[in-house]
């Protein structure tokens, strides 16, 4: 049962195989496990290359079964047309646009199993390229909204330093005039005169002015520190949704460009081992030496080619033949009197009466 599958996938005939050795259908049954497990192969990576892309196992099982019945199909079909001739490189010629095909396809399927293979080191380097780009985000975000915080901070500090000045100089007025009280400075005279009253209410005024500046610059830096608070939440919502764009940055693409951030050597045996898988039914085909179903193969098709060169012949001949009698025929007809006058008196009438249409024409023109 199972030998009957494999030749059925090596794509000989079943008929012919029958009256071939054990050891024959044993080749050719080797030839269709090979066509079939790499069919197989060929499914898997495919299926885990869109699953990487998609995230959905069923439309990647899909896409998976198509490739694998592709490949299969197209083994199938080579390896059953691959004749063996009795010259090695006749057949690698015929072989070489599969080779080509495979090479092509052994780069293709290797990529994804390489990515399972070596997905911890690229979670690894996916990880630190995550953190960069996230560092990199965050003072990207961070620059832009900077200028507005730090022009806020500025104006806050503008605000507290006209405070600042103001108490500044109430301070300076309190001081000169308690001096001009105890007699210290001033007049120098000790007691509440009439220049004591002056500086007093000169103080009393720059502290209402005080007071007024502080009430203001406060409400405008309770402002502006509602404004920094404002665009730091804005910042922060800024960095959350841009992170999960981030943190997605594992897709098919990302885990190529971090593969090949990896030494080179593994990759290159585990393609090199998806080449050889994928040319092995034609290099086993090559490498079979002529056999007995390929004999009788041979002898079937330069039989069936000697029987269409016959039938081309005769029919070529019958072609001839019939032409020769055809000619012979209306050779003797044309010796015949009694149908050369007839033919004479009909092509008289005709004249005749191309002549009267010719002359009935011309009246009417006239």
């Amino acid at each position: 049962m199972l030998q009957s599958f494999f030749l059925l996938c090596s794509g000989a005939d079943r008929q012919l195989l029958k009256d071939c050795s054990a050891g024959e259908q044993t080749k050719f049954a080797g030839i269709g496990a090979t066509v079939f497990f790499t069919a197989v192969m060929a499914f898997l990576a495919a299926a885990y290359a869109l699953y990487t892309v998609f995230d959905n196992p069923y439309s990647s099982v899909a896409f998976g079964l198509v490739w694998g019945l592709l490949i299969f199909n197209l083994d199938r079909f080579i390896v059953s047309t691959l004749r063996k001739r009795d010259h090695f490189w006749a057949e690698f010629k015929q072989a070489s646009p599969r080779i080509i095909l495979a090479m092509i396809i052994a780069v293709v399927i290797s990529k994804p199993l390489e990515i399972k293979i070596f997905e911890k080191e690229i979670n690894t380097v996916l990880l630190r390229e995550k953190n960069a780009m996230t560092l990199n985000n965050k003072k990207e975000i961070s620059n832009y909204f900077q200028s507005d915080i730090d022009k806020n901070k500025k104006e806050i500090q503008q605000y507290q330093a006209e405070i600042a000045a103001k108490e500044k100089e109430v301070n300076s007025l309190y001081d000169t005039y308690i001096a001009e009280a105890e007699g210290t400075k001033g007049t120098m005279k000790m007691g509440k005169g009439p220049v004591f009253k002056e500086k007093i209410d000169k103080h009393n005024l720059a502290k209402t002015e005080l007071d007024t500046l502080r009430r203001n610059n406060l409400n405008r830096i309770a402002e502006r520190e509602q404004k920094i608070k404002i665009l730091q939440t804005q910042q922060e919502q800024k960095v959350s949704q841009t992170q999960p764009v981030i943190d997605g940055f594992d897709g098919l693409m990302a885990r190529i460009n971090a593969l090949n951030k990896l030494p080179m050597i593994p990759s290159l045996f585990i393609m090199l081992l998806f080449l050889a898988i994928e040319t092995a039914p034609i290099l086993a085909k090559l490498m079979s030496g002529k056999g007995e179903y390929d004999m009788k193969l041979e002898d079937l098709e330069a039989a069936l080619k000697s029987t269409l060169a016959q039938d081309q012949h005769q029919r070529q001949l019958l072609v001839s033949t019939n032409a020769e009698m055809h000619d012979k025929v209306y050779a003797d007809i044309a010796q015949d009197k009694k149908l050369y006058d007839l033919q004479r008196k009909k092509a008289t009438e005709l004249l005749e009466l191309q002549a009267n249409g010719f002359v009935e024409k011309q009246k009417k023109a006239l």
